[in-house]
């Protein structure tokens, strides 16, 4: 394994395991239930991960498990195509997500369901680029005005991965600036040691003030049937 995949895996396992969480495995889990017989689903923002055998593929850069490539702004298929639509993490990445949005819900068959993944807590993680960070309301927003029905809407993880993800980044800069060099190995090292306060989500979800500093948020909404 070279150096890039060994430090990909290390944030997929460590650092970035959002999609681990028992709300997203449960959520998403839900949403590939809508698949019938000879119906396709589309995960936009792909990368790599093939997570379901009917669920095509779709980056902006090529790769050997991507099926389209293109943006999220100007989805290359016609319109009505997918059962599903399947967004991991990705809008925050994309500078219009409100056009994206629009594109998603063209895709959709009517009575189709997207499910939308995003962070509210976290640094800077350009991927290539980092635009935005949504709250509950906002992602709600985005979505009901373009015609979607909100069916579902949560915490994907919680609090104590919010302040997870902050104090990470704030160890790491604080302790690199003598060496700049330094910060990747910086991060690595406290992304294990700070680890135990994700365990701190399952106190959390028992709060009212819950949503001050979630990790992220899910979302499962359906195009109406009525749709045009």
């Amino acid at each position: 394994m070279n150096l890039a995949k060994l430090r990909f895996a290390f944030v997929k396992m460590i650092y970035a395991d959002h999609n681990a969480s028992k709300q997203v495995r449960r959520a998403l889990a839900k949403t590939l239930k809508e698949l019938g017989p000879n119906e396709i689903g589309l995960n936009l923002g792909a990368g790599d991960t093939r997570i379901h055998p009917m669920i095509q593929n779709m980056d902006i850069f090529p790769g050997e498990n991507i099926d389209i490539v293109g943006r999220a702004e100007a989805i290359p298929t016609e319109g009505g195509k997918f059962k599903v639509v399947i967004t991991q993490e990705v809008l925050e990445h994309v500078e219009h997500p409100f056009v994206a949005a629009k594109e998603i819900y063209r895709v959709l068959q009517p009575g189709g369901v997207l499910y939308c993944q995003l962070p509210f807590i976290i640094g800077y993680h350009p991927g290539p680029t980092d635009f935005w960070r949504f709250t509950k309301e906002g992602i709600e927003s985005m979505l009901t005005n373009v015609g979607f029905e909100i069916e579902e809407l949560g915490i994907s993880v919680g609090g104590g991965t919010g302040f997870y993800r902050i104090a990470v980044e704030f160890l790491s800069v604080l302790t690199s600036l003598p060496i700049p060099r330094s910060y990747s190995l910086a991060k690595a090292i406290f992304a294990v040691t700070l680890y135990p306060l994700k365990w701190l989500d399952v106190v959390f979800a028992y709060s009212v003030q819950k949503d001050r500093i979630a990790g992220g948020y899910y979302v499962l909404a359906r195009k109406p049937l009525t749709a045009i």
